[in-house]
């Protein structure tokens, strides 16, 4: 209780929606509790369904509290001093008190409980006690790799599918934030992939994280390669990506027409539910340029693993310009030139800053939900850009999800690290792939697998620990002080990109500098010129300099000790998990008899997520929640879904699957012109914020806009597509970019020396050729130069 320097408070207002309540406060160890007795007659949302008035009760867990802001009353208005808090969930609440002793001595000790603790150990998890019936269920045993691989087809005794479970990282001292099992083709031995380890960021080499059933087609996920400015090559990735590609069952006959799944399902279909003709339906026009394109820049000559539609694909979740700018510092992109079997298509999603900020808009749009009940700004909610991200996740893994399931092709993907857009992208289209992920154990299981296992950092993105610039005084916010946004980790739109590229180079200093053993200049936590944890960080258990090459020192990359013993980091914070679960819940919405669960389920994970009342999504991998003993030492937080499973689950479902029949197929496609928003979990009723009607009209030429236009979402988010011998779109059209140096020659026989060449003649053309960099301040950036600013921020 040391940390509590006030337990209870009496006389309470608290406001939320524009309402006002009197009651009780109190500060417990893990909660603040709210407790007041309605008046017998009062209006909703405190309303009793019997005659007879019960005390109400507000918990909130101190690791769900976003913002704390203490405003303190002014001797000349006759305001009380107040707490306005802003939780995870988005549920905002107003704290009113008479004496201003009383609400200092409360923010202390809410600021205390929330960001003092230092350590994961010390949050909820590990001393929540359930009651009956939770506490019979244990959810830990509810994922087991070598159970879901052997669903999948794979298993030790049975390799007629191309595949084999790999133990070479069963200590985690090959890949630290890979899982210990690792489903990898049967003809690549575990030499070729600790030589192959060394060619990817943090040694996540390509693996199998989905199998397609029927035609024997996968989808594997990796981080980027270590190409850098010299652009390196690995034999050995080379080979093990052609293995992947080439695991195809070549003697497999074409799919019958008839029995092809339907690449969506569409509202025009007889009284019976059967297709309404044999052809099958044509694909929306984003869908089809995206198919065409990659259909045109897949060379004829280029060796088929079989059939003549197939087009096996690298995709690369971030910008173009961004994957072509990570080259100054090491990493980069695949040179297509060394994978001549495949076709590469680059998604523009942007990364985990860009994220954060679009939802920080939505926020603030939000933020007076306490003291008012009005409806937010629609058109602010536009600008934020959230709906036109969270419909370019969604194209991403349709485009992925038609490539596996109606081209038959095998899909690599990776963004920078590939555990934040890579996992949006392998979960969301295997979520449209399989039947069995649309089931409540299904998707539980597709979260343990391709979020918890492969090491998406919970924690960092999370920041369970909180941080103290989330906390404020208001009276402080006043005078030379930075402003509150800037305190909060918001990033300034206004900054001029010269400063990120002058931070390029000042990163790319120790890619030649023979000498220079830190990772600290590296490009980390997708995007970051940021270290991932204070330490430095290793790959594959040793030592690499940026060029790939080993310099024989060994280290730890994922010691706890380092990770938990600290605040949040701010700008590694970001949504990603979120718009995981509110893609999911657009697929829900326009499809909702395919999935076993409901919206509230979705809902509740999200909460829960923050509430850090289990252990499931603490730390960052699967080696750090091994060694810290989570599945000793707290509940997982399926106990709490499969207990209450009755209230979690879709009435409209439907259990059958059958290709034949239409609205009925395994496959299911994302509708991205219909994304809207999750009014639900923003509180907020559906006319609130999903008010624009279907169709508007257009002010400048009268012409009709749909309502996913009008809300700012893209046509597709593909941006490029590239292969060895040519490229559509893969280039901004920018004269001068780095992007147009390195394609000025497509030639195999292009030297690294002369890459090198390119690649600052590139960077020479954006006003980096002279001078300090300050040649670019404060001038209006381009739109290039700002993608690039954020990459590399």
């Amino acid at each position: 209780m040391e940390r509590t320097r006030i337990a209870r408070v009496d006389d309470v207002k608290l406001v939320r929606r524009g309402e006002q309540v009197e009651g009780t406060l109190h500060l417990t160890p893990h909660h603040l509790i709210f407790c007041h007795t309605p008046p017998p007659n009062v209006d909703e949302p405190y309303r009793q369904s019997s005659h007879r008035t019960k005390p109400r009760e507000l918990w909130i867990t101190y690791p769900i509290i976003q913002t704390c802001t203490l405003r303190l009353a002014h001797p000349a208005s006759h305001h009380l001093s107040s707490i306005r808090l802003r939780c995870r969930d988005f549920t905002f609440v107003c704290f009113c008190f008479s004496d201003e002793k009383q609400a200092r001595d409360v923010y202390d000790s809410i600021k205390a409980w929330t960001c003092k603790l230092g350590r994961v150990d010390k949050l909820y998890a590990f001393t929540y006690q359930p009651q009956a019936p939770e506490k019979d269920i244990n959810g830990w045993e509810l994922y087991n790799a070598r159970r879901e691989w052997k669903r999948l087809g794979i298993s030790e005794k049975d390799s007629d599918k191309g595949w084999r479970i790999s133990t070479i990282n069963t200590d985690y001292e090959f890949s630290p934030t890979y899982p210990a099992l690792l489903a990898v083709p049967s003809a690549i031995s575990d030499n070729t992939l600790n030589y192959a380890g060394r060619y990817r960021s943090r040694a996540r080499l390509p693996v199998l994280t989905y199998l397609h059933p029927v035609n024997n087609c996968s989808i594997t996920r990796s981080s980027q390669p270590l190409v850098g400015v010299r652009g390196n090559r690995s034999i050995q990735d080379e080979k093990l990506l052609l293995a992947i590609f080439s695991t195809s069952h070549s003697t497999r006959p074409p799919p019958d027409p008839a029995s092809r799944p339907r690449s969506r399902q569409s509202p025009r279909s007889n009284s019976s539910g059967s297709p309404t003709g044999d052809a099958p339906p044509s694909l929306p026009d984003p869908e089809t340029l995206e198919d065409q394109m990659i259909s045109r820049t897949a060379s004829e000559e280029s060796p088929k693993v079989y059939g003549a539609q197939q087009h096996n694909l690298i995709v690369d979740a971030r910008p173009t310009v961004n994957a072509l700018a990570m080259q100054a510092v090491g990493l980069g992109s695949e040179n297509m030139d060394n994978y001549r079997f495949a076709t590469k298509a680059y998604l523009g999603i942007e990364n985990i800053h860009v994220m954060r900020d679009s939802l920080n808009k939505v926020i603030d749009t939000l933020k007076e939900s306490d003291v008012t009940p009005m409806p937010p700004n629609r058109e602010a909610l536009a600008k934020s850009g959230w709906l036109k991200h969270i419909a370019g996740i969604l194209d991403g893994a349709g485009l992925i999800a038609r490539q596996v399931a109606l081209q038959h092709s095998h899909v690599l993907i990776h963004c920078s690290d590939g555990w934040d857009r890579t996992s949006q992208l392998s979960a969301l289209s295997q979520l449209c792939l399989d039947p069995y992920y649309r089931t409540l154990e299904g998707f539980i299981i597709l979260v343990e697998k391709d979020w918890l296992s492969f090491g998406h950092m919970f924690n960092h993105r999370s920041g369970f620990l909180s941080s103290e610039k989330w906390f404020s005084i208001e009276n402080e916010r006043v005078g030379g002080s930075e402003s509150h946004n800037q305190r909060a980790g918001l990033s300034n739109s206004n900054s001029g990109a010269g400063h990120a590229l002058e931070n390029a180079f000042l990163s790319a200093k120790g890619f030649f500098n023979k000498d220079n053993n830190s990772r600290e200049s590296f490009v980390e936590s997708d995007g970051e010129l940021q270290p991932y944890d204070q330490s430095p960080s290793s790959n594959s258990g040793k030592k690499f300099s940026s060029s790939g090459t080993n310099t024989g020192k060994t280290g730890k990359e994922s010691g706890i000790s380092d990770k938990t013993n600290s605040s949040t980091k701010v700008k590694e914070t970001s949504p990603v998990f979120h718009q995981f679960l509110d893609a999911t819940y657009q697929l829900l919405y326009q499809h909702p008899t395919r999935f076993e669960f409901n919206e509230r389920f979705l809902r509740r994970l999200l909460y829960h997520l923050y509430s850090c009342q289990y252990g499931t999504f603490l730390y960052n991998n699967e080696r750090e929640r091994m060694e810290a003993g989570v599945q000793q030492k707290t509940r997982s937080i399926w106990d709490y879904f499969l207990s209450r499973r009755e209230q979690f689950l879709n009435l409209q479902y439907e259990e059958r699957v059958d290709d034949n029949v239409r609205g009925r197929e395994r496959l299911v496609l994302p509708k991205v012109e219909e994304v809207r928003w999750w009014n639900e979990l923003f509180g907020r009723e559906d006319r609130d914020m999903n008010g624009v009607p279907a169709m508007t009209s257009d002010k400048t030429n009268g012409e009709s806009k749909s309502a996913g236009e009008v809300r700012g979402v893209p046509t597709s988010v593909l941006t490029g597509v590239e292969t060895a011998e040519q490229a559509v779109g893969a280039v901004p059209p920018v004269k001068g970019t780095i992007g147009n140096s390195l394609k000025g020659s497509r030639e195999p026989g292009n030297s690294k020396g002369n890459m090198g060449n390119q690649l600052m003649a590139g960077m020479k053309g954006m006003g980096l050729g002279s001078g300090k960099g300050g040649s670019m301040r404060g001038k209006s950036p381009s739109k290039l130069e700002k993608q690039m600013e954020v990459e590399m921020q």
